[in-house]
């Protein structure tokens, strides 16, 4: 599935005087996050063990993820080269441990899960789509936009994998509108946030909910209304619900008011405000 590598990225372009400290602080974080991809490989094969299809688009689906990880770390240790990625790695894996041995999905189904899977997509196509378009320097500029690409592209897989097994599981719309907001949701855990705090290098104690405001304050004033509208409307599809249907239309409207209100919200409770 991989349309890229490593050496294709123009690294002699780095231009360091356009390094954006705080945005570098979210690079950090999502570098982590996607070298950790490797154990839900592990995770989505064991909850599919009897769909052996779903379990090797799933183990190439986390060696891309990780790739980007790997793409994100040597950034991220271009532009600062005190970064300790193995430290803040180890530290980060050890407080967020992934079950890869579980029997079922949490999700409670498999349709579920495909559906959930394409939330995480749609959400970080979203988000390095907003990083990408916020951004002056090249070289991640580059990085976010192969990312984002991939990202999308993976939405497709598992949208896929959703309407196949939809055909036999029957969710309701309603079920899976739930799951999948639910996912989106879940940018409030403790994966985010802590990887937030392991790549900041903060020597506090960690606190989740003041790490998780403090990411998500410089995370959400990046988006702008179409990344919204094209995020929320690839995650009406895989529920089910036409995008631009006048349900589709009402629902991304809502959620676009309540995303620019939440954070102005959380801009005004950060730490560094």
């Amino acid at each position: 599935m991989g349309h890229w590598t490593l050496d294709d990225i123009n690294w002699d372009s780095f231009e360091p005087d356009k390094v954006d400290t705080e945005l570098l602080k979210l690079v950090k974080a999502a570098c982590m996050i996607e070298h950790h991809s490797s154990a839900y490989g592990q995770y989505l094969c064991a909850i599919f063990n009897e769909e052996p299809g779903v379990c090797e688009d799933a183990l190439t689906w986390s060696e891309e993820e990780v790739q980007h990880g790997k793409a994100l770390r040597r950034y991220a240790e271009l532009a600062d080269p005190n970064f300790d990625f193995d430290d803040a790695f180890a530290r980060f894996t050890k407080g967020h441990p992934i079950d890869i041995s579980a029997e079922q999905s949490i999700r409670g189904s498999l349709c579920g899960e495909m559906v959930a899977r394409c939330a995480v997509e749609v959400g970080t196509s979203s988000y390095y789509s907003a990083l990408r378009d916020s951004i002056d320097e090249p070289v991640l500029r580059e990085i976010c936009r192969n990312i984002a690409a991939d990202e999308f592209r993976h939405f497709k897989l598992f949208y896929k994998y959703a309407k196949h097994f939809q055909e036999t599981e029957r969710l309701s719309r309603w079920a899976r509108f739930k799951i999948a907001l639910g996912r989106f949701l879940e940018t409030g855990d403790d994966e985010l946030s802590f990887a937030y705090y392991c790549g900041s290098g903060d020597t506090k104690p960690y606190v989740r909910k003041q790490a998780n405001t403090d990411c998500m304050a410089r995370t959400l004033p990046l988006y702008r209304f179409e990344h919204v509208q094209l995020g929320v409307g690839m995650s009406l599809k895989s529920a089910g619900i036409k995008p631009q249907g006048i349900l589709g239309k009402t629902i991304t409207r809502m959620l676009w008011i309540g995303f620019r209100l939440y954070a102005r919200h959380l801009q005004r409770a950060a730490s560094y405000a």
